[in-house]
């Protein structure tokens, strides 16, 4: 059972920090080096994980793992939706695009459309983001019902950067501004290079099943881009919420 554990704790730490190699992983999990060897030897075979540009010294994700993810919460067939509307969105403001779902105290990421410009946005499918601290984490919590919302609160904002929202009372005003005005804004508050306007994707009962995001390069963003994608970014939701009903 052990190295069952031990295997899963590493395909985690992969998705995180991909491409990776055996030292690294070993320090950050606190485990023996010739056991993150064994699972990752074992992981290559499942085909979960595969060398990084034909090097076997560091590892990253096959699709496989995105496969499964997929099906595991039917986010395939969101993602079939969603990809035209995210088409649409990245032509308009020709910036990255991203959807993300809600999953326990995170948003991950499940699908990226990338700007065309070379400074760009640049996060991997799966990735967890923080529900506090990120646009579409924030976009999604604004929209769930008042328990889940203090439940996220009850177990504490940690700090990503010197903007992170870390109190509850400013918090629930800023959930309350995002429900008003209908998107949610991020300025360096989980990574200090990221900016983003995000959206949720409303579904049955009006509970959020995703959130539609533009993420750009803080150098890049404006005070006055954030009403105009806000705006993009709404219609753009609420077109997704409508295919997703009609579906």
């Amino acid at each position: 059972m052990q190295n069952v554990v031990n295997a899963l704790r590493v395909l985690e730490e992969v998705a995180v920090r991909q491409p990776v190699g055996v030292g690294e992983l070993a320090r950050v999990l606190g485990l023996p080096k010739s056991t993150v060897q064994r699972a990752l030897r074992t992981l290559d075979t499942a085909g979960w994980i595969r060398p990084a540009g034909g090097e076997v010294t560091r590892w990253v994700l096959t699709a496989k793992a995105l496969h499964v993810g997929r099906h595991a919460s039917g986010e395939l067939s969101l993602r079939d939706v969603a990809v035209p509307v995210m088409e649409d969105l990245r032509r308009r403001t020709e910036e990255t695009i991203h959807l993300a779902v809600p999953e326990g105290d995170s948003a991950v990421l499940i699908e990226r459309l990338e700007t065309p410009k070379v400074v760009r946005i640049i996060l991997p499918l799966g990735k967890a983001l923080p529900v506090h601290a990120s646009a579409n984490g924030k976009a999604i919590l604004a929209n769930s019902p008042p328990e889940v919302i203090e439940r996220h609160l009850g177990h504490g904002l940690p700090r990503h950067t010197g903007t992170t929202v870390t109190d509850p009372q400013s918090l629930r005003a800023e959930l309350a501004l995002i429900r008003e005005r209908g998107y949610a804004t991020n300025g360096g508050e989980w990574r200090e290079d990221i900016a983003a306007v995000a959206a949720a994707v409303l579904g049955q009962g009006g509970r959020p099943v995703a959130g539609l995001s533009i993420s750009v390069p803080a150098m890049r963003m404006t005070e006055e881009r954030y009403p105009e994608y806000g705006r993009l970014v709404v219609e753009a939701a609420a077109t997704l919420a409508d295919r997703l009903a009609a579906r």
